[in-house]
């Protein structure tokens, strides 16, 4: 066994004196030829290294350059001709509030309790509409004594006329007497007298009569002063008294004392008070067109007009005060909104 294993080991090693013999002369041309290689590569790649690098003409760098120029070009003539926001016309600019010519806090002419309200906030009334209702149970009572002494005087004439015509009958009677001889002149001169009374009882009577229609008709007009009646066809903006409520035309000074019933606006005098710089008031004139904006509705141009230069100044703002006038009226217009005013220049 182990001579067959040596005799294996020694089949299987090299015999390099051998191999260094055969191959000395194949391994000396390998070489040459591998230096050569790379001898070439790197004298290639040092000429590649030291090649200058060609200059680039400014032409063609223009012409690179031009379509990112032109691009840029394009982009500021599309902003441009973006859409913009109209502006508004030039002149004079002042600012103010919206006023209404006609308004006013309606009340009674009487002190009187509500015993009714017949209007809420936003309600649209005519003129001579009825608002409110005050207790009357005392006038009416009033009324009734006076027409009941009317009615006595009246029948008081039908008195009067009644003896007038007896003493009339009794006076001719005596007078026939008187020129027969058989009745004295005595008893025609007291029924003349008689008569002449009841004359003058008449003509009080009517007297009376005549100062009693007064009564009832003055009773009358006491008993409509406790209905409240709107002045002037308008809008309900405040409800300032409820049932119950004492009303006065002068404060009385207490807690459930009201001086008036609603506040009512003539929605058509709507106009706007502005202040005008006193250095500028040269600009404004009667007539002037305007426009105007609500700070409500900032989008929304409104034509107005000059209606009238207040003919005083500001002392302490140096400002004169200009009314302007709505061109239309507009349900979207309400009173004490705030609004800016431009004065358009004329030809402009």
């Amino acid at each position: 066994m182990s001579n067959d294993r040596g005799s294996q080991l020694e089949s299987l090693s090299i015999d390099r004196g051998s191999d260094s013999q055969n191959g000395s002369s194949g391994g000396g041309l390998i070489g040459m030829a591998v230096a050569l290689v790379l001898g070439l590569a790197m004298g290639g790649g040092a000429v590649w290294v030291l090649k200058p690098t060609p200059d680039v003409p400014a032409s063609s760098v223009a012409q690179s350059s031009t379509p990112a120029s032109s691009t840029q070009s394009d982009a500021s003539q599309t902003q441009v001709a973006a859409p913009t926001r109209v502006r508004a016309p030039s002149g004079l600019a002042a600012s103010g509030y919206v006023t209404a010519r006609r308004q006013a806090t309606v009340s009674a002419e009487i002190t009187g309790r509500i015993t009714q309200v017949l209007v809420e906030e936003g309600a649209e009334v005519e003129a001579g509409e009825i608002l409110a209702h005050l207790d009357d149970t005392r006038a009416r009572l009033d009324l009734e004594r006076i027409e009941a002494q009317h009615r006595a005087a009246n029948a008081q004439i039908a008195q009067i006329r009644a003896e007038q015509a007896e003493a009339r009958r009794v006076l001719e009677r005596a007078a026939q007497l008187a020129e027969r001889n058989v009745g004295s002149e005595a008893q025609v001169t007291a029924s003349r007298a008689r008569l002449e009374s009841l004359d003058a009882q008449l003509t009080a009577a009517r007297a009376n009569v005549s100062a009693l229609d007064a009564q009832v008709a003055s009773q009358h007009d006491y008993i409509e002063r406790h209905v409240v009646r709107a002045p002037f066809a308008g809008v309900v903006i405040a409800k300032n008294a409820q049932v119950g409520e004492i009303l006065s035309p002068v404060s009385a000074g207490g807690g459930f004392t009201r001086t008036g019933v609603a506040t009512l606006v003539d929605m058509s005098s709507l106009e706007i008070e502005v202040d005008v710089n006193e250095g500028q008031i040269g600009r404004v004139e009667p007539g002037q067109r305007v426009e105007a904006i609500l700070d409500a509705y900032p989008d929304w141009r409104i034509r107005a007009h000059v209606e009238a230069i207040i003919p005083t100044a500001d002392r302490a703002r140096a400002t004169i005060q200009v009314r302007v006038a709505f061109d239309e009226a507009d349900g979207r217009i309400l009173p004490d909104m705030a609004a800016r005013v431009t004065f358009i220049e004329p030809g402009s």
